[in-house]
């Protein structure tokens, strides 16, 4: 197995009830891939502060390896304030704050996979440290897209993508960054080629996923008419951290994708974008025959 480098955000989303939630998607997926015992390197970066020591606690119970999470002392630690007009969620992500000073390291540049995404790349430092590990020619490169606004401009997304062997973003985010008069496949399939991709994986919410490959492989994938769900938050996370999974151990493709979706449908049954009960994952170690 290569090993496998998770760079990004970690933080914390602030509730009107002044209720805060661990989350993050590259944490979420590091946190992940650590309870499927792939010892993940999660490169990050947090405050010097209460919640910094909450994020490094938390790893530290779980198991993950905290070598690679960096201390600042003068950003604090990753913040959402989430506020709710008419019902719906609004976001507001803090600027600036630790993830987006994260240093080069040059003792984290040994990825044989290394997963990012989009919203941790808004400020110069981590850009600059994301590049560094890039330098060191990862076997796999898998981007997550994450499109938050305003954090995010379209010709940088481009960059980062042209840098990318495996992607995945939602049907929205595909539309957003390849407009195209095309339907879904054919235009996702040009998505591919544009990019010169390996691989690309595209969610489209309840109605399931779809893999494609540079060679003509096609999949898809639905979840199950009678799951429960309880939060969806996190479910793109978790879904990406079974896809790197199946990367990871050579499983079919096919195989990967269904696995993934199946995973996903899971989480959304829960509270949260993790669960902290490493119970919750003894299940699919022992269908997917996982050496834990």
């Amino acid at each position: 197995m290569n090993r496998l480098c998770i760079f990004g955000e970690v933080l914390f989303d602030h509730f009107p009830d002044g209720k805060s939630v661990l989350g993050g998607a590259p944490f979420n997926v590091a946190w992940h891939l650590q309870a499927f015992g792939q010892a993940p390197n999660f490169i990050s970066r947090v405050g010097d502060d209460a919640e910094g020591q909450t994020v490094r606690a938390a790893m530290q119970r779980w198991g993950m390896d905290t070598s690679s999470l960096q201390a600042d002392n003068q950003h604090p630690t990753g913040k959402v304030t989430v506020t709710f007009v008419d019902g719906e969620p609004d976001y507001d992500i803090v600027r600036p704050c630790a993830y987006d000073a994260i240093e080069a390291q040059p003792q984290a540049a040994d990825c044989g996979l290394l997963y990012h995404g989009s919203l941790a790349l808004r400020e110069t430092a981590s850009r600059q440290a994301l590049k560094r590990l890039m330098a060191s020619r990862p076997k796999t490169v898998f981007v997550d897209v994450n499109l938050r606004a305003p954090w995010h401009q379209l010709p940088q997304v481009s960059d980062m993508l042209h840098g990318a062997n495996w992607v995945k973003l939602n049907s929205d985010e595909l539309n957003l960054l390849y407009p195209s008069s095309k339907s879904r496949l054919p235009r996702a399939v040009d998505f591919l080629s544009e990019y010169g991709l390996s691989g690309l994986v595209v969610t489209h919410g309840a109605e399931g996923a779809e893999l494609i490959t540079d060679n003509g492989e096609h999949y898809t994938a639905k979840p199950e008419q009678d799951i429960k769900v309880v939060d969806t938050v996190g479910a793109g996370d978790a879904f990406a951290s079974v896809i790197i999974l199946g990367l990871n151990n050579d499983w079919p493709l096919d195989i990967t994708l269904q696995r993934a979706q199946l995973f996903a449908s899971y989480i959304v049954g829960n509270r949260g974008a993790t669960v902290s009960d490493a119970g919750f994952y003894q299940q699919f170690i022992k269908q997917w025959n996982l050496a834990v």
